[in-house]
Parts: C-alpha cells; structure tokens; sequence
C-alpha cells in the first residue's frame, strides 16, 4: 500500500503565501491588493488578480476589515412592523434599489427591523459593535428613537424620507432622500378637479411621517377651504384605507372624488366604494400614490396614481452614502425626487 505523500491536502484552500508566490510578489503587496488597500503600481495589481483567479482564493474577511477599516456591509433599518414590511410593496420594490446599488460597491445588505421599542436595544447593541460601516434608514416616525442612536455612535447614515418636518433641525442636519410628496398630492387633486369633481376627499398616511403630512399639505394647496370632514386617516394599508372609506360615506356620503395618499388604501378604498354601489370613476373618481405595479395595475379599474421612483430612491441613498464613507461629501446632500401623475382607468 503506497504511504501518503507529504504536504498539503491537495483540495486545501489556497493560501495568501500560495498567491504571492504565483503572482511574484511579496506576502505583504498581495495582502495589500486581495484586502483593498492603496499603494500598490497597477501591473502588480493585476498580477495579484490573476494569481486570485488561477488559485481560486478566497479573501479572509477579518484581514480585509483590518486593512480597508471597513466591514463591507450596510445596514438597512425600517421602522415598521414586521408585517407591514413583508405585504406592502414600497418596502420590497425600495429594498430592490438598494441591493442593486450595493452590488456595484461588493457590500453586503443587513436587514434590522425595529417593531417596537424593545428592539431599539438589540439594533443599539449591533452597531455599537461597529458590524457596518454604515446605515440606510427610512420608514421613521416623528417620535422615533432611532436617530438619536444613530448619532450616538457616529454612524454614517442616509435617511429614506425626510426625518422632520420642513425646517426642522432634524431635516437639516443629516443627508435624505425623498420624493416631492407635496407636489405630486397637489398633481393629484388638481386633476380631480379638471374633471369637474366637487366633493375631494383624502385618505390621509399616519400622521407620525412627513409622508403622511405632506401630501396632506399637498390636498390642502389645492382645496385650502376644503371641508375637514372629508379628510379620514388611514394607516398606509388596504384595511386603513377601506375603514377611512366607509367612515367618509358615512359623514359625507355626496363625496364624488377620493385621494388616497398610498395605492394600498385607494385599493381598500375601492373595496368598499363597490360594496356601497358607488362606480369608479362614474360615480367617484380615486386617485392613489405610489404607482405600485402590483397593486396599481392589479386593481378594477386600474388605478391612476401618482408614481415615485423608490427603486430609483433606494440606490440613490446607496450613492451618497458611499460618497460620505469614501471622503466625499461631508456636509448634508438630501435629495428631493419629482413624482409623476400615471393617468389610468379610475380617474
């Protein structure tokens, strides 16, 4: 029986020796390349890279962490619960902007979810313990805990939506991606009533997001002595919004024309508009926000709406917060992005 031959097993991993030595190089310039550090002339660069290829190395984490000073990977915070965020698809379709962006940066995508204050001490202890280099949040209420734990430990953050209400020292001292909430409820209501509808009613978001309070605002521009029994809150979900529809055919039952400030609602809206007889758009005509396909399209008739990029949204977060971990940006670049009135069938 043949004796074993000595060395390595021939299926064990590569090592950074083994790289340095088919790329010719020393065992500190490859470290510097396979870890993403500076100083190293590009033809040596790509020799390291070839000698990665050829051996099939794999980059121990922990030796990149040390070199680069980054962990390479992002954490996404929302402050809703957990159901919410698993049924509505602004969450999924802003969750897909922001993967695709962190792909083009190799960062990896750490989902937090915060449903209720318990949680703030487990996402407190997590980036206390340094684990991400920074943080995308969104979703935030007016009396949230979450970014003054975010300022405490000095986490380079994006914020989904603005943080505050205009003006507000919250709005001015961190970075934010939103859209023109206000001028697409205005779009919105100024078409229903280009088409002659008299009696505008809103379905307004929880009053806690500046969302919610803008496109109220927004109703408001363009209705400012409209009658406050034609606004009913709702909270951003189907059942919300069909619960605010019936409380507005009970108090106003002559209304002609609804705005709902998110797709969801309108689509409970809808819901109960047929179950009380009332045709869309002959008899009330309904207006969402959003332009969630899945919801939008899905519905009978399908619904006008006013459309925001979040997929858009969610990658530019991604940007300007890798331009602030990279030594660019230093001072808040928040963002406003313009919303689109998409004409369909119910309006």
């Amino acid at each position: 029986m043949p004796r074993p031959t000595s060395g390595a097993p021939h299926d064990a991993r590569p090592t950074l020796e083994a790289v340095a030595a088919r790329a010719g190089v020393s065992r500190a310039t490859a470290s510097r390349v396979v870890n993403g550090g500076a100083g190293v002339r590009q033809p040596l660069v790509d020799q390291v890279r070839k000698a990665v290829d050829e051996l099939g190395y794999i980059p121990n984490h922990a030796a990149r962490t040390l070199v680069t000073r980054r962990n390479g990977a992002v954490a996404v915070i929302i402050d809703e619960p957990e159901i919410r965020i698993f049924s509505d698809p602004f969450f999924s379709q802003h969750i897909r902007g922001i993967s695709r962006e962190l792909i083009t940066y190799d960062a990896q995508l750490v989902l937090l979810l915060v449903e209720g204050s318990g949680d703030f001490d487990r996402v407190t202890r997590y980036l206390a313990g340094g684990h991400v280099d920074g943080v995308l949040a969104f979703s935030l209420h007016t009396d949230d805990e979450l970014p003054a734990v975010i300022r405490r430990f000095r986490v380079p953050t994006v914020y989904g939506g603005r943080p505050g209400r205009p003006g507000a020292a919250s709005e001015l001292a961190v970075p934010y991606v939103d859209c023109d909430n206000r001028g697409g409820a205005r779009e919105a209501v100024r078409h229903l009533v280009s088409l002659g509808r008299r009696h505008i009613a809103h379905i307004a978001g929880p009053r806690d997001q500046t969302s919610a309070l803008d496109r109220i605002d927004g109703y408001f521009d363009v209705l400012p002595d409209g009658d406050p029994a034609l606004v009913a809150d709702g909270d951003f979900t189907a059942e919300g919004g069909a619960r605010a529809m019936a409380a507005l055919l009970e108090r106003r039952p002559d209304l002609d024309a609804v705005f709902a400030a998110n797709d969801l609602m309108a689509s409970g809206a809808l819901r109960v508009l047929r179950e009380h007889g009332r045709r869309v758009p002959q008899d009330v005509a309904l207006v969402g926000f959003d332009d969630m396909e899945s919801v939008s399209e899905a519905t009978d008739p399908p619904l006008t709406t006013v459309r925001q990029d979040v997929v858009g949204m969610g990658r530019l977060m991604v940007r300007i917060l890798m331009e602030r971990l990279n030594g660019g940006a230093t001072e808040p670049d928040s963002v406003i992005t313009p919303t689109e009135l998409i004409h369909r069938a119910s309006a």
